[in-house]
């Protein structure tokens, strides 16, 4: 399966490293390698998380407050947001009906 992003996802992901990365030393690198690690996994087990719509799952992140929402598309797994958990977790919805 390969991974794609959304330029919105993107977005968030690359917004998510800056700002850790402003406030810690090497706290930015701890997300990426924590993002990294989960889309391994979510690359090898698409369908082993949380449901939340049809074709559509959830994985949070262990350390940061974080939720990866990706279809399951075909042969690829497009990823929709990047969602930091504590701030209206469903505003990624209206992506879903345009890109799957």
């Amino acid at each position: 399966m390969t991974i794609r992003f959304l330029t919105a996802a993107q977005s968030e992901l690359d917004e998510a490293v800056i700002w850790y990365g402003a406030q810690a030393p090497g706290l930015g690198d701890a997300f990426v390698v924590e993002m990294l690690k989960i889309l391994r996994l979510i690359e090898q087990h698409p369908e082993a998380w949380h449901p939340v719509a049809q074709n559509i799952r959830r994985c949070r992140l262990t350390r940061f407050p974080f939720s990866i929402i990706y279809a399951l598309d075909h042969a690829d797994i497009l990823v929709l947001a990047i969602a930091h958990m504590h701030r209206s977790p469903t505003y990624w919805r209206d992506r879903v009906s345009s890109n799957t």
